[in-house]
């Protein structure tokens, strides 16, 4: 959060969302109609939220590569190319991004049982040791905490209601994953589920996912982390 210059009373804050998409299918994708809603949502229930947007289906990062994989190298490294140090400047500015938001909502549609991959360059540009998370003598230790993330999840099967449908995904469970990696652990799941089962089946989910919308948005960021340290 930002405090505000000037107040004279007690310390104001101005919290900052990062409102992230990665659907490619522009204004027919269900995960970016999510995001939308969650976001409207959000502004509601918390008044003065600042909203920072990044779409990856338009400014999608490089996948790692030689050049792109300086932000990992030792200090003393040889000298960077022109090209290197194009590509971590875009790391330095995603991950600075993500660190700079108290709030994360964040599209992730399911393409082939996982992530979009241009949702998945970005992790990989934002999965900083150092930055985002380090390795201790304990084993590894999450330094992006006290954030809160919001995923709108689509998918057009359903995958949450049986074990061997949650066996089949990577999308959601990833997410978790490597979000509680870099020491995200609020993290919350707008989901719409069997789109593409029929009109019925597509209803009732973006009914249920409208329903989830208006819980999560109604919870504080890291409710439960605040009151830990009351």
């Amino acid at each position: 959060m930002v405090a505000l210059c000037g107040f004279t009373g007690p310390k104001a804050f101005i919290m900052k969302l990062l409102h992230i998409d990665s659907s490619i299918l522009g204004a027919h994708s269900v995960s970016r109609q999510l995001t939308r809603d969650i976001v409207s949502q959000w502004r509601a229930s918390h008044p003065g939220t600042v909203v920072d947007y990044l779409d990856l289906a338009v400014d999608t990062p490089n996948h790692l590569s030689a050049d792109s994989i300086g932000f990992r190298a030792a200090p003393g490294v040889a000298p960077l190319t022109e090209v290197q140090e194009r590509e971590n400047a875009v790391s330095e500015a995603l991950v600075s991004q993500l660190l700079a938001a108290d709030v994360i909502v964040l599209g992730a549609p399911l393409y082939n049982f996982s992530i979009p991959s241009q949702l998945k360059a970005w992790i990989d540009r934002i999965a900083q040791p150092g930055r985002t998370f380090t390795y201790t003598d304990k084993g590894p230790k999450g330094l992006a905490t006290g954030k809160t993330v919001i995923i709108g999840s689509s998918r057009g099967g359903s995958y949450s209601t049986t074990e061997a449908g949650r066996a089949l995904e990577h999308q959601e469970s990833y997410l978790q994953t490597v979000l509680g990696f870099i020491g995200i652990t609020d993290v919350r799941f707008v989901r719409a589920e069997g789109l593409a089962m029929g009109e019925t089946a597509r209803a009732q989910a973006l009914a249920s996912a409208q329903s989830a919308i208006r819980v999560h948005t109604g919870v504080a960021a890291n409710e439960s982390q605040a009151a830990e340290a009351a």
